[in-house]
């Protein structure tokens, strides 16, 4: 039931869209208003107003696209700032005896416990908690009294395996250590996600061919039968079916495919670099600004000119930028990427990000300073670690594109080719789904995506609207052997 005052409220609204003559207006509505809105936590005004304006009868089908696209997001922000303080108060207690009110406030004033006002109330990030403990020492300090001091067995195992790439490669840039994989990737959509007898489409990653790292890829079997495999020509490349929903049954979809990917190491040395061809489509288009999320603001170009200090050479400026955001940006769980207008400004805002925004952040300052870098994405499989990931590749004239994984930063370790290893290289244990980001899929998405910039879970949809993560689920086995 509607509340009478929000019928009020929408009267109101929409005797001002129509004017006293009831004639609509020239222009049937400001998207920027309505985002400011949602950005600034009053999702129930955004709403409210977006009713109202539909109301008017006015809008085109891509201005109500556009209107049903922001209000969306509201919805997203909702579902990942789900924490009530009590909520969040309730998980700390597990830490903290007595918690001090001060100092519960300056997590929140540092960004360290994140949280926003949505409708007047103070909601938390579902991972607020976790993101404080890898935020703060002193946090961090009261957990491990509790749980123990946790060792990380991928950075142990990265180690060993970088260590050995060193040690096999012989040129810069040749491919070691290669690892065959099959991969079984299901995606199950929530029973009575959609109504029964409704034809559900789905959008599964696919590994893209033509990198030397990644070969030998083949499609085994799929359910349903008969998926259609995205072009390689796609940069962001699927495998897409379609099932038919039953009511009070989950809706699965899956994929068998097998895959060859190399280590790859270059080790390289200024001198082993050739002035830039500026004048190329190359160097134009990945030196280039691409809003909303590689801009190159006033605050990007002081950054990366005081980063890089003058430096000329283009992989001196890499390794600086590289290190400056290791040692700087610590790994955090991360918000829904389609609720952050711009992912660079908010790392730099909230001084933390996850695996693609620290690299969106590289890119950024890369790219300001005349180095041509591209995304590059899909999923990291190393033995008990597969998961989401992101990284990307810096080209170097008379080199070529090396791989640069920002989110595995320096290593650990006395030996210099260690620890820089992943700023000029790249392990076995990839799967490239994702030469770009934001590239439309195949066939095309009718309603707005779940992940409108990365593709790595895939992408679900009906007849009546997207399917939201919060409606389905994914899971992905790996078996690995030599070839």
């Amino acid at each position: 039931m509607v509340k009478r005052a929000d019928w009020a409220l929408k009267s109101v609204v929409l005797l001002l869209l129509l004017g006293a003559c009831q004639t609509p207006p020239e222009k049937p509505f400001d998207i920027l208003e309505i985002e400011k809105l949602v950005y600034s936590g009053e999702l129930k005004k955004a709403e409210l107003l977006a009713d109202s304006i539909k109301t008017t009868g006015t809008l085109s089908e891509l201005d109500l696209y556009k209107l049903d696209s922001i209000v969306n997001i509201g919805n997203r922000i909702r579902i990942d700032f789900a924490r009530t303080e009590a909520n969040v108060k309730k998980q700390l207690a597990n830490y903290f005896a007595v918690l001090d009110s001060s100092l519960f406030q300056q997590w929140e004033t540092t960004h360290k416990l994140e949280m926003r006002l949505i409708d007047g109330d103070k909601r938390y990030f579902k991972n607020a908690v976790a993101n404080l403990f890898r935020l703060d020492a002193d946090a961090r300090k009261h957990k491990e009294k509790v749980d123990g001091i946790q060792v990380d067995s991928l950075d142990i195992f990265c180690l060993k395996h970088t260590a050995e790439v060193i040690a096999k490669t012989q040129t810069p840039g040749e491919l070691t250590l290669p690892v065959k994989m099959k991969l079984n990737y299901t995606v199950v959509a929530d029973a009575n996600a959609v109504p029964d007898g409704k034809i559900i489409r789905c959008w599964m990653p696919f590994p893209r061919e033509g990198n030397p790292r990644q070969k030998n890829v083949r499609l085994i079997s799929s359910d349903p039968e008969g998926a259609q495999i995205g072009s390689n020509e796609q940069l962001q490349r699927s495998v897409y079916m379609e099932k038919r929903a039953e009511k009070d049954r989950p809706t699965i979809f899956k994929i068998e495919f097998e895959v060859e990917t190399s280590a790859r190491y270059f080790g390289l040395k200024p001198e082993d670099l050739k002035p830039y061809q500026t004048e190329s489509s190359l160097y134009r288009e990945f030196t280039s600004e691409r809003p909303t999320h590689i801009v190159f603001s006033p605050q990007m170009k002081t950054l990366s000119t005081r980063i890089v200090a003058g430096e000329t050479n283009p992989l001196k400026k890499v390794q600086k930028i590289f290190s400056w955001i290791s040692d700087t940006i610590p790994w955090a769980s991360a918000l829904e990427y389609s609720i952050m207008p711009n992912i660079p400004e908010y790392v730099l805002k909230y001084g933390h990000g996850d695996c693609g925004m620290k690299t969106l952040l590289f890119m950024t300052l890369a790219r300001s300073q005349g180095i041509p870098a591209k995304w590059q994405s899909g999923w990291m499989l190393h033995p008990g670690e597969v998961n989401l990931h992101d990284w990307c590749e810096v080209y170097f004239e008379g080199v070529g594109w090396v791989p640069v994984d920002q989110s595995f930063g320096l290593q650990i370790s006395a030996d210099e080719k260690i620890r820089k290893f992943y700023s000029s290289g790249i392990d076995s244990y990839r799967l490239i789904v994702n030469d770009d980001y934001g590239r439309k899929l195949s066939p095309e998405k009718k309603y707005p995506r779940s992940e409108p910039y990365d593709f790595q879970r895939g992408e679900l949809e009906w007849e009546g609207g997207n399917l939201y993560f919060d409606q389905w689920s994914w899971d992905m086995e790996v078996e690995r052997s030599l070839p």
